[in-house]
């Protein structure tokens, strides 16, 4: 089984940048899960995922950032997708992901995002 890793990386005082590396998959999401929770009880609510690392995500890994975009909007938050690999890429596609969530390529333009 793949493993995931998390690293957090914080952006300003409500802002936290997450890179995930791995598998996000149904035995590893909860790990992601976690974290984000972490993240929304200490009041961050807008979090860019650096998805440059990741190399695989199922739908019960995409089902995290659905969930955690519904928290994020209703507290004047944002969810950002950076760089995703082109295997996630397509799966966010063939989810229709890329139509819910602002997908960027460079860390500027996510920070843009935020503001």
């Amino acid at each position: 089984m793949k493993k995931l890793q998390i690293s957090k990386q914080p952006i300003s005082p409500d802002a936290q940048q997450l890179t995930i590396k791995g598998f996000l998959d149904a035995y590893t999401y909860t790990q992601l899960e976690q974290t984000i929770k972490e993240l929304f009880d200490t009041k961050v609510y807008k979090i860019v995922f650096d998805l440059s690392e990741l190399e695989y995500i199922s739908s019960a890994g995409a089902s995290v950032f659905i969930g955690a975009h519904g928290i994020a909007t209703e507290h004047d938050g944002a969810i950002v997708l950076l760089k995703p690999s082109k295997n996630v890429k397509q799966v966010l596609s063939l989810l229709g992901l890329n139509n819910i969530f602002t997908i960027t390529q460079t860390r500027q333009e996510a920070l843009k995002v935020l503001k």
